[in-house]
């Protein structure tokens, strides 16, 4: 008799115990479960797992702010960057649309109201589970999608750069699509018919950074019982992606400049000097040059990295791009697990327009989940404004300041556009209008940040409790 398939692997994410052991004695005839009461759990779980899970079922209100969402946001953004191919449900009690729109825009599939039958759940988690992850694509499906002077731009660096053996700097916001740059750098290397090896160093705990991209010897460390190879060995005649390099510890900065200056380094606990000829790619969604400014990256490192950079553009920059890429994927996804096809949906005129006004703040992973959902929930039917709008979210993709929007840094600029505004307003207040100006700021920095205060502080040049009081001041709490 062949051997039963092994159950996918779920994780599930609440602080109700509950909640977790029903959910858990509901779906482990299904699943592999795995529960965590809280962020910092789930990290220290999943660096004892062999495998990341494929599906998350995630609370947002998790300690040690309950009552808030920060937590599950900046845990739905941690476990994206650490496993992009992860298909996340929010299943929450925080029925609030706005909190559904944010988590479905930083990368989650669905969000789910609690309570939730059984029997609904379990359906959508199979539904959900079916959908193929990016990573299983063919070659031609990780093309670069598009037609606008911005992607032909990054399709002629692409073809530039990737033949050279110097490193590559990638830049770029969040689900904007760099590690698909990387892979497209890769093919067209000498490197392309050996495997890519990335390691998102966001994804990690910093004790193990180094292990892991240099190895150890046996006994280096509590838990080192034999002898391991870092991923400079397992890349030593391929590419080495390193993803969020900005998260990379300043102490292990100097060691990995070492590597890309003469391909040499140690395994941690060894003396023994070993080479590797890895051609590395980075990328980052910071700013380095500010980073190296304010002391927290180091700027011979980074001028290594940058010999070639390459900005990937946000998806609101690239107009009609955003149709195409719409196409791309529901075609992609028009036969989620060998169900038959699905005949796809269309945009009414209105529709169409809201869909290319739309600034996509989760860029083209928020685009490929809303088309999966609309597929999923509406074959061969025509979109309406109501049902597109309600997986969109539209306050985050517009939050910014009345009046002078776009316009707020100083120079003639500033004073012609409110010079402008004094002109056509029968009456300014302004304070309110700094008011404003600072509110958006802080908010903008905290979706940046998915809810991170110390990284929101250092986006404003501001201590951490300087922007606790300012939220304070302005009506928001914090964790």
């Amino acid at each position: 008799m062949p051997a039963a398939s092994p159950k996918p692997d779920l994780l599930i994410v609440d602080d109700d115990p509950l909640i977790t052991d029903t959910l858990e004695f509901s779906l482990r005839g299904e699943y592999e479960v795995l529960v965590a009461a809280s962020r910092p759990q789930v990290h220290a779980l999943l660096r004892q797992v062999e495998r990341m899970p494929g599906l998350a079922l995630i609370d947002l209100g998790l300690p040690p702010s309950p009552h808030r969402p920060d937590e599950g946001f900046r845990l739905i953004s941690e476990l994206l960057a650490a496993s992009p191919s992860m298909k996340i449900v929010v299943l929450s009690g925080q029925n609030d649309e706005a909190n559904a729109r944010h988590a479905r825009a930083i990368g989650a599939m669905e969000f789910v109201a609690k309570p939730c039958p059984p029997d609904r759940l379990r359906s959508l988690l199979a539904q959900v589970g079916q959908v193929p992850a990016p990573e299983s694509a063919s070659a031609s499906d990780r093309a670069i999608v598009g037609a606008s002077p911005a992607i032909e731009r990054l399709r002629q660096q692409i073809v530039q750069y990737a033949a050279a053996p110097f490193p590559v700097l990638i830049e770029g916001e969040s689900g904007s699509g760099k590690e698909l740059v990387a892979h497209a750098l890769h093919a067209r290397s000498g490197h392309a018919a050996r495997p890519l090896v990335a390691l998102n160093c966001a994804a990690i705990a910093p004790t193990l950074v180094e292990p892991t991209l240099f190895g150890h010897a046996r006994g280096a460390f509590t838990g080192a019982t034999g002898a391991h190879a870092g991923y400079f060995e397992d890349a030593a005649d391929s590419t080495l992606f390193l993803d969020e390099i900005g998260e990379l510890p300043l102490e292990l900065q100097s060691k990995l400049l070492r590597v890309l200056e003469n391909g040499e380094f140690q395994r941690v606990g060894e003396t023994t000097t070993r080479r590797s000829n890895a051609r590395v790619i980075a990328a980052t969604n910071r700013d380095l040059r500010q980073e190296v400014k304010a002391g927290r990256f180091r700027g011979d490192l980074y001028h290594r990295l940058s010999v070639f950079a390459i900005t990937v553009p946000p998806l609101r920059d690239l107009d009609d791009d955003r149709l195409r890429l719409l196409e791309h994927f529901q075609t992609l996804y028009a036969a989620p697990g060998g169900t038959p096809a699905r005949e796809p949906f269309t945009l009414d005129d209105e529709s169409r327009r809201i869909w290319l006004e739309y600034g996509f703040p989760g860029n083209v992973r928020e685009l490929r989940n809303i088309v999966i959902r609309l597929a999923t929930k509406y074959p061969g039917q025509r979109i309406a404004p109501a049902q597109l709008l309600a997986e969109m979210d539209v306050e985050a993709a517009t939050a910014e300041p009345p009046s002078l929007a776009h316009e707020l840094p100083a120079g003639q600029g500033s004073i012609d556009a409110a010079r402008r505004h004094l002109a056509t307003a029968r009456q300014v207040d302004l304070d309110r209008l700094l008011h404003d100006w600072e509110r958006s700021y802080i908010q903008a920095a905290l979706f940046l940040s998915h809810g991170n205060l110390a990284q929101a502080a250092r986006m404003l040049g501001l201590r951490r409790t300087t922007l606790y009081s300012r939220m304070q001041a302005n009506g928001r709490g914090t964790d």
